[in-house]
């Protein structure tokens, strides 16, 4: 059997091996003013690049230096707003330009809710972006519990380290107390729950109890731009009729006005099992609370339950676990040449056997790979080059969610037959109706989620997917 070596990712990116890099790394809490500092040093460069773990970080990002007068172009997986002579750019990490240089980068949110560069799912394009972008400087934000990793990381690449510590800017107070009933909520609370069911749920009951509260609601399987809206909608009420009832989806992103968080409870379930919140997720939703010259400069935090406060104040006084691994996955260069070994075996087994011979030092680990074997064990029977099997199966989507999957299998199947994937085919304006159910909901939102698919398809594979603005009209109307 062959074995692959993954010990080695630093040499993956010969280009930036080329240089002696800078980098500086921000450590703090949330609200401490990290990403601010470096944003502050990527609009004074001649040249840079943003790379943040959400399209609503690098939309916010791309409208800030624009708005000081400095072109910076968006690039997302399913976004491009290419701005002409711009030399800055803003985008999702997995998008990360490692192929030009670069004055100034910064890689924002490299921990988080999800320990980033440790995160089984996307950890590999934090890994790939410190590694591999060409940057003179590069700008380091994240919490202290990645340190010693990043540190470890960088002795492979002789690249210079500094380390610069902050705290937050406006006070986070624990409560003692619990809310114990939602009638006790004043403007400005934020409730987090962790089920979209319970997330509507208490939405309509606050909005019976009191008729003239302004309630948005966020949650992560709303599309980008209803987040968005609902943030702005929230910020803009008037402070005694705003609440807001949103899941761990506050944790970064958006920019909020709110004075006091209140866990619903301190579990969820993970996929597989209940479980209490990491000490890291405790800390980055609670530290939503309260902004520096805000109106809300305090921030306060408490449960719903009583039996949940001593859990959070142990979390809030506990320090974050050190992330002691970062992700990596192979590249399709190495998949391509892998499968040369293998020509007639399916591309599944294929992945399977390659999965199955990585060896890894214990500074590195291999991302989740359970969305791109579902994917390819799927489409296994579909005609395919290689380069568009290895594309479709990257793609990112849900492979639990039979709506998504289905549509992706379709989308291949035209690809392969036709080379050609009209939207109108697939999708019509009929099957976008106001939603009147929890199941009308989850399925409008999946229908928004396959267009984002086919756009994303769109800017990879561009004479095939030619409704791109079909899809982005339909998209609007979806999150409308």
């Amino acid at each position: 059997m062959i074995r692959v070596c993954g010990s080695v990712p630093h040499t993956w990116y010969p280009y930036a091996r080329t240089m002696r890099r800078r980098i500086i790394l921000y450590v703090g809490p949330t609200n401490s003013g990290k990403t601010f500092t470096a944003l502050q040093s990527l609009q004074r460069a001649s040249s840079g690049i943003y790379c943040g773990p959400l399209r609503l970080l690098a939309w916010e990002v791309a409208e800030k230096l624009n708005s000081h007068n400095v072109p910076c172009s968006l690039l997302t997986g399913q976004e491009r707003n290419e701005i002409e002579g711009a030399q800055h750019k803003a985008m999702t990490v997995e998008m990360a330009d490692i192929t030009r240089e670069y004055e100034c980068a910064v890689i924002d949110e490299i921990q988080a809710r999800t320990r980033m560069i440790g995160c089984s799912k996307r950890g590999y394009a934090f890994t790939r972006a410190l590694f591999g972008l060409a940057a003179k400087e590069i700008h380091l934000c994240g919490d202290p519990c990645v340190v010693t990793l990043i540190q470890n990381l960088l002795e492979r690449t002789q690249d210079t380290l500094e380390v610069r510590c902050y705290t937050r800017l406006s006070p986070l107070v624990p409560l003692k107390e619990p809310l114990r009933d939602i009638r006790r909520i004043r403007g400005g609370d934020c409730i987090v729950s962790f089920s979209r069911d319970e997330i509507h749920t208490y939405k309509r009951d606050i909005e019976k109890l009191h008729p003239a509260i302004n309630c948005s609601v966020v949650y992560g399987s709303l599309p980008p731009e209803t987040r968005t809206k609902q943030a702005e909608r929230f910020n803009k009420a008037d402070e005694d009729f705003s609440i807001l009832v949103a899941s761990d989806a506050i944790g970064m992103g958006l920019n909020l006005n709110i004075q006091r968080i209140i866990f619903t409870k301190l579990d969820k379930f993970d996929g597989i099992a209940r479980c209490y919140l990491s000490v890291m997720q405790v800390k980055q939703i609670a530290g939503r609370a309260g902004r520096f010259k805000s109106k809300y400069p305090v921030g306060e935090v408490t449960c719903l339950k009583g039996s949940d406060i001593a859990h959070l104040h142990r979390a809030l006084a506990t320090p974050t676990p050190a992330v002691v691994a970062a992700g990596v996955f192979p590249t399709f260069d190495q998949i391509g040449l892998y499968c040369t070994f293998y020509p007639n075996f399916p591309f599944s087994a294929i992945l399977e056997k390659f999965i199955a011979t990585v060896t890894l030092s214990s500074m590195f680990f291999l991302c989740d790979s359970s969305n791109l074997l579902a994917i390819a064990r799927m489409l296994d029977d579909i005609p395919l080059p290689m380069d568009s099997r290895f594309l479709f199966c990257t793609c990112p989507v849900d492979k639990d969610n039979r709506i998504i999957m289905g549509a992706l299998l379709e989308f291949a199947r035209n690809y392969a037959v036709n080379r050609n994937v009209p939207l109108k085919r697939l999708l019509t304006p009929a099957t976008m109706r106001v939603p009147s159910t929890q199941k009308d909901l989850a399925e409008l939102e999946s229908l928004h989620k396959v267009l984002d698919m086919y756009i994303w398809l769109s800017y990879r594979l561009e004479d095939a997917f030619v409704d791109r603005e079909s899809a982005i009209t339909q998209k609007h109307l979806c999150s409308t």
